[in-house]
């Protein structure tokens, strides 16, 4: 079995507005709509997360506690597990700008750096996967962990299912063994979820792949003492490794992180802008980093957010060298008031520009943000 040694990072739907129903058997559609949209709002979550893996020759399972404030922060404790990539004791803490993963089989812990990582929602995004589904079937209500739980079931069609899957419950990437089948026609995938009835949050998921009726791959997940916007201790998304622990590092170690424009400023050879953004997003910080490959010099970035919507964030980059290429075929060519800029449509979208010494980007993951409106008042001197 090939897969990536990976722990799962827990993932949610909120408790906020409510999808009225015509009787009592909702449909489908419209629970997953609900999940949606109460997703968007969530604050924080905690549980208790079962996960199962099953091949024809090989099985595993890990229990680990969670807790999250998405669309960045999460902790998770491997509390049990027969799993020998992620034994028993295993840890990942990850806040906005670091990621701390420890091993205590090897007892090593890994410091990463990532603070210029944009924060998706992936959990949202794998839910409207599933709300597109073209034989989305509703299975009738199961008890999970002593709840009451909508049962979704999907059979993607085995085309458009990659080597890699990702989880409604869970916020995880596994690769699964689709190669172990020289007839690809001979395979099904089904796709179950289960929708608590009171959260309307996902709280089990069932992911199988069926070679002519004998299930070759299966992952199972489930929450247990769910708790949503409960509120999290304040130190929950900080780490410190044991004292024994061999700590190793990597990624681009910030030369800063200021909470305004001014503390910034202090400490670059330039001025920072001040982008006209909607009135929805707040400054939620700005990091500074030193960088010494063929994008060298200072690059700071001014990070917004909207507080009130899980994962609408953009950011504003300030570089002392160019990071695109005018030439490629991924960039459009268009005009900034005057000056020549280019745009990216693909995955982030992005507007590049020069303005005297400096490149400027302006990007988000979401295509409804004004990116040409907020380009535009960036003042250019």
């Amino acid at each position: 079995m090939h897969r990536r040694r990976v722990l799962a990072t827990g993932a949610a739907v909120a408790l906020a507005g409510c999808v009225s129903y015509t009787d009592d058997t909702p449909s489908s559609e419209a629970l997953i709509q609900d999940a949606i949209e109460r997703r968007q709002h969530m604050t924080d979550l905690e549980a208790q997360r079962t996960m199962r893996v099953e091949t024809t020759d090989d099985a595993f399972e890990r229990v680990a506690e969670i807790a999250r404030e998405p669309p960045a922060k999460q902790r998770i404790e491997v509390v049990e597990s027969t799993d020998p990539d992620v034994p028993a004791g295993s840890v990942i803490v990850t806040n906005r700008t670091t990621t701390w993963e420890y091993n205590p089989a090897t007892e090593v812990a890994d410091r990463k750096y990532h603070p210029n990582k944009v924060d998706s929602d992936g959990t949202k995004r794998e839910l409207e996967k599933l709300q597109s589904a073209s034989r989305l079937g509703y299975e009738g209500t199961e008890a999970v962990d002593g709840r009451r739980a909508h049962v979704i079931e999907t059979r993607p069609p085995v085309e458009d299912v990659d080597r890699s899957l990702d989880l409604v419950v869970g916020d995880t990437e596994f690769v699964i063994p689709l190669e172990a089948s020289d007839d690809r026609e001979a395979l099904s995938v089904t796709r179950t979820v289960w929708i608590d009835d009171e959260y309307r949050y996902p709280i089990k998921e069932r992911n199988a792949i069926i070679e002519d009726g004998e299930t070759r791959y299966e992952v199972t997940v489930t929450y247990a003492d769910l708790s949503i916007d409960e509120g999290l201790a304040e130190d929950t998304f900080t780490y410190l490794p044991p004292a024994d622990a061999t700590v190793v590092t990597d990624g681009p170690q910030p030369d800063g992180i200021f909470d305004s424009r001014s503390a910034a400023e202090e400490n670059l050879p330039y001025e920072l802008p001040a982008p006209d953004v909607a009135d929805a997003y707040v400054l939620d910080r700005i990091t500074v980093v030193e960088r010494g490959d063929r994008y060298g010099g200072t690059t700071t970035t001014l990070w917004y957010n909207d507080p009130n919507v899980i994962a609408r964030e953009l950011y504003v980059a300030v570089r002392e060298s160019q990071r695109f290429s005018s030439t490629s075929p991924d960039l459009e060519q268009i005009d900034l008031d005057g000056r020549t800029a280019y745009r990216r449509d693909e995955g982030v979208q992005t507007i590049f520009w020069n303005c005297a010494d400096l490149s400027y980007e302006v990007s988000s993951l979401r295509e409804d943000t004004p990116l040409f409106e907020i380009a535009s008042s960036i003042d250019c001197r």
